[in-house]
């Protein structure tokens, strides 16, 4: 009895103790802190502070109405009553997102990262971070992706030929679609072969599945994902907790272990590829990423400027997550802004056909600018992932592009900062903000890239005046990858298809787990959906 005593003792007093001492430090940080005097919001909850209101209320729309009601530079509470710092000026937004050894992810969120892909590219941070993206970098060059492009345009076809099948039968001629649930099935398939040469067939509707999809659909297809999970969190949180039994959805380490051996199995095979073509690393022919990615770790003669087999390995599920989910949903939410704009879909459609192929390549693509207008347009619109976290490694100061007066009336054109303090990077809120884009910040317009407004040149973002794949050493490596593969779907499926959306606009709501979805108010027991009604387009 008394060493189950001491056992349970052993197991409550971290968290007690953490508890303890993350008040302390609480108070600490608050007492020593400038955070203190900057508005913000009042905090929901002594425990969550205002995270479930963030969490339940549609992507980005809470922040953009808090800016209006605080300002641009503000404070809101989260876990534990810590406070959170959260900015839309672009001179303090570029000093973190360009100062990368200060300004990391949290361990909590690479914690929870690393527990699913491993210690890849999206979980690591400084030194090991820059190696893996030195070796990565050429896999996702533009002549990588030129070459990729064929695979893109054929996955779209064979989901063009799926929705025509489902057509033909009916007499009126529309059926209505899931098109999230369609296009997540081929960017999984894309990203399998382009990834590492391997046949998701997702897209075959033969009512099998290999291992390797019903293991991705285990690990990455939650649909409470959402849902704050108290035991995960308090693992995550507590490090001393870590050692005890998780508690993972049901089938989560069998489809983990899966993903892992197959990940080994193709790692061989692309190292035996190598290896048997007698060639040196640097003139080998292959072009799938995590085959690229081989013969680039390979081309260093220095072992230390190499990636572990265990690192290389944990590129496979990285890739799955960052090159699938991104992509079907953004191409999702392009869809759900052309059936509201029906005179877009129509100029597109006429654009489209102005290419003679309906094989186009990576240039015949690029050379189309109404679509380039309406890709960049949604991803300003509708960017995938709404925001993203930081966190000060040191203290530091963060200049403002604008002054502002915090709650004591001082006027401040920097804020000083502490170690441990968190950021929110406001992708969204930024690329809709109305002091950068205009009145009409809010509006989808693809025209408006004709002529942009000078203060959109502030935002400190790799591609297109905007923080869709964010900036500096931590931006987006595939972003290449992802608008290619969203110009080809487009491409094909606008060519092919007239789409109106098949309930009340205002049905449609966003939904954020990491990457913002579609739902319907009148169906958010389903889960993440968007139905359009489709019929074939008849060129006269």
């Amino acid at each position: 009895m008394h060493i189950l005593l001491r056992l349970l003792g052993s197991i409550a007093a971290p968290p007690i103790l953490y508890g303890l001492y993350h008040l302390f430090k609480i108070i600490q940080f608050r007492s020593n802190s400038q955070m203190k005097d900057l508005p913000g919001p009042p905090s929901k909850h002594w425990l969550w502070g205002n995270l479930k209101e963030i969490i339940d209320s549609d992507a980005g729309v809470l922040h953009e109405k808090w800016v209006a009601e605080y300002g641009t530079t503000m404070k809101y509470k989260m876990l534990f009553g810590r406070e959170r710092l959260f900015t839309m000026d672009t001179k303090a937004l570029n000093h973190i997102l360009m100062n990368h050894y200060i300004y990391q992810k949290p361990e909590v969120a690479r914690y929870n990262l690393s527990q699913i892909l491993g210690e890849g590219v999206l979980s690591t941070e400084e030194d090991k971070h820059k190696l893996q993206r030195k070796i990565m970098n050429p896999a996702f060059g533009p002549s990588q992706i030129r070459e990729l492009t064929e695979i893109f345009v054929s996955k779209s076809v064979e989901l063009r030929d799926v929705w025509a099948s489902q057509i033909a039968p009916v007499e009126s001629g529309i059926v209505r679609i899931d098109v999230l649930s369609s296009l997540s099935k081929m960017t999984l398939d894309v990203i399998g072969l382009a990834g590492f040469n391997y046949k998701f067939n997702a897209l075959k509707d033969n009512g099998e599945s290999n291992e390797l999809n019903k293991a991705f659909s285990v690990m990455f297809g939650d649909p409470d994902a959402q849902k704050i999970r108290t035991w995960p969190l308090a693992q995550a949180l507590i490090p001393s907790l870590r050692s005890l039994p998780s508690q993972d959805p049901p089938g989560f380490k069998e489809a983990k272990k899966t993903m892992s051996r197959i990940g080994r199995d193709l790692l061989r095979e692309s190292k035996a590829s190598l290896q048997g073509t007698g060639e040196k690393a640097e003139n080998w022919n292959s072009r799938d990423l995590l085959s690229l990615l081989v013969r680039s770790n390979m081309s260093s003669g220095d072992p230390s400027q190499r990636m572990s087999d265990e690192d290389v390995l944990a590129q496979v599920p990285t890739f799955l997550v960052a090159g699938h989910e991104t992509t079907s949903t953004a191409t999702t939410w392009a869809l759900f802004a052309l059936v509201q704009n029906l005179n877009v879909q129509r100029i597109l459609r006429e654009e489209l056909y102005t290419l003679s192929t309906e094989n186009p390549s990576m240039d015949e693509l690029n050379s189309l600018p109404y679509l380039d207008k309406v890709v960049r347009e949604t991803l300003r619109v509708h960017s995938p992932v709404p925001g993203t976290m930081r966190v000060a490694v040191q203290d530091d100061v963060i200049p403002l592009g604008k002054p502002i007066v915090d709650e004591k009336g001082v006027t401040r054109d920097s804020i000083s900062v502490q170690k441990g303090q968190t950021f929110f990077i406001p992708i969204l809120a930024i690329n809709r903000d109305k002091t950068l884009w205009g009145e009409d910040a809010m509006e989808f317009k693809p025209e408006r890239w004709d002529n942009l407004p000078a203060s959109v040149s502030s935002i400190p973002g790799v591609w297109g005046n905007m923080l869709t794949f964010l900036g500096g050493a931590k931006a987006c490596i595939g972003y290449r990858f992802s608008l290619i593969e969203m110009k080809a779907l487009l491409f094909i499926l606008i060519r092919s298809f007239e789409f109106e959306l098949a309930v009340a606009p205002d049905d449609v709501i966003a939904r954020t787990s990491v990457v913002q979805r579609p739902r319907l108010k009148s169906e958010v027991d389903v889960g993440s959906q968007l139905p359009l009604l489709v019929r074939l387009y008849q060129r006269a």
